[in-house]
C-alpha cells in the first residue's frame, strides 16, 4: 500500500518519541503509557457522552466464531482484510516435518489447518450472532469495545493492522435506528470540537473487493448508509476516518434471525477508532499532553 512521505515522517516521530514501539511488522505497534493514558481518557469521554443511551455493556475477545464470520459475508465482500487463525493439528511425524521446514526455511503453510475462529474485523461483529430471536419492544442498545484486525499493512500510523474500536450498536425498528445514527453523528461532531480537532462529515463506503465490490460501494453511497468523521492526520488530501456511522438496514437482522414485532430488525452502529483519535490529538496538540490546551485537558482529565 502506497504511503505518503508526511505519513512516514509522522510515524518516525511517533517511534522516536516512544509513543509507539516498532514490532517489526507494518501496522503492528506497541503503545507507551502516555499513549495508553490518552486512549483511556478518550474511552471515558465516550462513556460520558453515551450515558443517556443506557447501553448494555458487553466485551468480546478479539476473535470471532468462524462460522458466524462466514455467514456475515465479510469474506465474500472484503477478503483482502480478513485475518484467519491457523494452528498445528498433526501428530509426531507431522511435527518432525514442521521442524524440518522451520530449520530449512521452507514454507510450512501445508502443516497448518484452519481453526474455528478468525480475528475480529469490527467490534460489533461478535454481537449479532448472540441476538438471534425476538427483541423486546423498543429494541436494544449495546456498548462494545474490542481489539480488531484488518490486513492492510502500511507505514501510515493511522492505518494499523491491529487496533481498538469502541462501538455503540442499535437494534430495533428502522426509524429508531436511523434516529440513533443521526443523534450520534451530531454528538461525534461536538466531541471533535471539544477536543480541538478539525474534522468534517464525509459520505463513505466500505472497501469492498473486486467488480462486485464496486457495485456494492456505489449502492452504499447512493443510499447514504455510511458516514465518517474525517481528520487530516497524515494527509490533507486524504483525511483519516476517526469515527464511522453505519446503517445496515435489516442485513444483520435477516442473517442472524433477529426480529422485532415479527419483522427482521434493523441495526446501526457508531464506531470510534481509538488509536486514530489519539494520533489526531498528538498530531494537533503535540506529544506532551501536559501542554495541551486547557479546554482539551478539561474534557479528558476532568
Amino acid at each position: 500500500m502506497a504511503t505518503s512521505e508526511p505519513a512516514e515522517r509522522y510515524l518516525r516521530e511517533l517511534l522516536d518519541s516512544g509513543l509507539l514501539i516498532d514490532c517489526g511488522v507494518q501496522g503492528i505497534y506497541g503503545r507507551s503509557a502516555v499513549f495508553e493514558d490518552v486512549v483511556s481518557r478518550f474511552d471515558a469521554y465516550i462513556s460520558t457522552v453515551g450515558a443517556p443511551d443506557a447501553a448494555t455493556c458487553l466485551r468480546f475477545p478479539p476473535v470471532l466464531n468462524r462460522a458466524a464470520f462466514e455467514k456475515s459475508g465479510y469474506l465474500k465482500n472484503m477478503p483482502q482484510l480478513a485475518g484467519m487463525v491457523q494452528s498445528f493439528g498433526g501428530g509426531q511425524a507431522e511435527h518432525v516435518a514442521l521442524i524440518h521446514d522451520l530449520e530449512t526455511g521452507t514454507d510450512y503453510q501445508e502443516r497448518l489447518e484452519m481453526t474455528d475462529v478468525v480475528l475480529t474485523p469490527a467490534a460489533c461483529y461478535p454481537l449479532y450472532p448472540t441476538q438471534t430471536g425476538e427483541l423486546a419492544a423498543g429494541g436494544r442498545v449495546f456498548d462494545i469495545y474490542s481489539y480488531c484486525f484488518r490486513h492492510e499493512p502500511s507505514l501510515d500510523p493511522a492505518r494499523m493492522q491491529s487496533f481498538r474500536m469502541r462501538e455503540y450498536v442499535r437494534l430495533g425498528a428502522g426509524e429508531d435506528v436511523r434516529t440513533f445514527r443521526s443523534r450520534w453523528l451530531d454528538r461525534g461532531k461536538r466531541m471533535l470540537e471539544a477536543l480541538g480537532l478539525e474534522g468534517h462529515v464525509a459520505l463513505a463506503n466500505d472497501p469492498f473487493f473486486g467488480r462486485t465490490g464496486r457495485m456494492l460501494a456505489a449502492n452504499q453511497r447512493e443510499q447514504e448508509l455510511k458516514y465518517e468523521l474525517v481528520i487530516p492526520i497524515t494527509s490533507e488530501e486524504q483525511p483519516t476516518a476517526v469515527m464511522s456511522f453505519n446503517y445496515h438496514q435489516d442485513l444483520f437482522g435477516k442473517l442472524y434471525e433477529i426480529s422485532l414485532a415479527g419483522e427482521a430488525a434493523h441495526t446501526a452502529c457508531v464506531g470510534f477508532g481509538m488509536e486514530r483519535i489519539a494520533l489526531a490529538l498528538f498530531k494537533t496538540h503535540g506529544f506532551e499532553p501536559a501542554s495541551w490546551p486547557r479546554s482539551v485537558r478539561e474534557v479528558l482529565w476532568p
